[in-house]
């Protein structure tokens, strides 16, 4: 089973790729509409939004915690 790179979600089914292109190393959530991988930056926007609304954390708290976890995955070490 692959794991996205850029976000630690499983990809399990080929709906879970973006473009069903089951080469890519990320998945769907983690891509724009033509396929390519979002950047960085976009990704902890994402994250930190979903922290503040699902977990109703603070919005520093909430984007301080997406910062160390994506730090931690593998698209994201070198940035």
């Amino acid at each position: 089973m692959k794991m996205c790179i850029a976000c630690g979600m499983p990809m399990t089914q080929i709906g879970d790729y973006p473009l069903y292109d089951i080469s890519k190393n990320y998945c769907k959530y983690c891509a724009h509409t033509d396929g390519t991988m979002k950047l960085f930056d976009e990704k902890l926007a994402e994250l930190t939004a979903h922290y503040i609304k699902i977990h109703r954390m603070d919005d520093i708290i909430a984007k301080q915690t997406a910062y160390v976890i994506l730090k931690k995955l593998p698209a994201w070490k070198r940035k």
